[in-house]
C-alpha cells in the first residue's frame, strides 16, 4: 500500500517533456514515482530572424487592431526577441499590444501575457485553432491588421483562411521553430522500455512529442510494437491537443486533467488514477 505522502511509490513513470523536463519529473518523484526521462523535442528561435524583424518593425511602426496569441511560448520569444533589439522598441512594442484587442488560444498565452499586464479579451472557445475560428465568428475584422503568433512553423491555413474570408489583413509570425533533441537511439532506448514492460505510464505534455516518438518508432519499423505498448500501459495527456495527437494514431488516452491544461493539473490526474487502482 502506497504511503498517503507518496502514493506513486514505485510507479514507473515516463516522461517525454523537455523544457520543463526537471520541473515536471521533480512533481512526480516527490510523490514517490520512478522517472524515466526522455527530451524529445527542443525548441529555438527563429534560424533566420529576418521576417520576425520585419514584422517586429512593422508592429512597432503601425501597430495592429488584433493580436493571436497561440502560444505562450511564442509571447516568451517575442518578448526576448523585443529585448535584443533595444529597449526602446521593446517598451514601443508592448505599448502597441496594451492597445491592440488580444485573442488567445488557451491558457499558456494568457499566463505569459499577464506579465506584461495584458488581459485576454477574445478567448478561444477551446484551446484550438478551430477555437479561435468560432470565437471570431460575429466580429467585424473587415480591414484590421490581425497579427498571428504562429506554432512553430505551422502555416495554419485553416486560421489564415478564415481570416481573409472576414477581410482581414493577416500578419502572420513565426518566432520559433521545433527541432529534435535527443538522437534516435536515446528516443528507441525509450520505446524500448514500454515494449518491455518496464513502465507503468508514460505522460504527454505536447502533441510535437507524439510526432517525434512515432517518427523515430516508424523509422525504426517498430511503430506496432510501440502502438501495443501504449495500449498495455497508462497513457496521459495534459490536454486535448495532445489527446488528439494520440488518438490520431490510435492510441486511447486514459486520463486527462478536467480542466486547467498545465502540468500540477496533470501530476493529480496521475495520483487519482493510481490511488484508484
Amino acid at each position: 500500500m502506497n504511503d498517503s505522502s507518496a502514493p506513486l511509490t514505485d510507479r514507473r513513470i515516463g516522461i517525454p517533456e523537455s523544457r520543463q523536463l526537471d520541473l515536471f519529473a521533480d512533481m512526480l518523484e516527490k510523490r514517490g514515482a520512478l522517472v524515466t526521462r526522455c527530451p524529445l523535442v527542443d525548441i529555438h528561435d527563429a534560424p533566420d530572424p529576418t521576417p520576425v524583424r520585419a514584422w517586429f518593425d512593422n508592429v512597432v511602426e503601425q501597430g495592429l487592431d488584433d493580436m493571436i496569441w497561440l502560444t505562450g511560448e511564442g509571447v516568451r520569444r517575442l518578448r526576448d526577441f523585443a529585448e535584443r533589439v533595444d529597449q526602446q522598441s521593446s517598451v514601443r512594442f508592448w505599448q502597441r499590444m496594451h492597445a491592440t484587442r488580444t485573442i488567445t488560444r488557451g491558457p499558456k498565452p494568457v499566463r505569459e501575457l499577464k506579465k506584461h499586464d495584458i488581459g485576454t479579451d477574445l478567448p478561444a472557445t477551446e484551446p484550438t485553432t478551430a477555437g479561435i475560428i468560432n470565437a471570431l465568428v460575429g466580429h467585424d475584422l473587415n480591414g484590421h491588421r490581425v497579427g498571428v503568433q504562429l506554432y512553430g512553423t505551422d502555416p495554419n491555413s485553416p486560421l489564415m483562411s478564415a481570416l481573409s474570408e472576414h477581410g482581414a489583413i493577416a500578419l502572420p509570425v513565426a518566432p520559433y521553430v521545433y527541432a529534435d533533441q535527443a538522437e534516435d537511439e536515446a528516443v528507441v532506448a525509450f520505446i524500448q522500455a514500454m515494449i518491455d514492460g518496464r513502465l507503468d505510464a508514460v505522460a504527454f505534455t505536447s502533441s510535437p512529442q507524439v510526432r517525434r516518438l512515432f517518427k523515430v518508432a516508424r523509422r525504426q519499423a517498430i511503430e506496432a510494437e510501440l502502438q501495443r505498448a501504449l495500449d498495455d500501459i497508462c497513457v496521459a495527456a495534459v490536454g486535448p491537443l495532445v489527446a488528439d495527437a494520440l488518438s490520431e494514431r490510435g492510441i486511447t488516452v486514459d486520463l486527462m486533467p478536467e480542466s486547467n491544461y498545465f502540468m500540477k493539473p496533470l501530476v493529480r490526474a496521475v495520483v487519482q488514477h493510481f490511488t484508484m487502482r
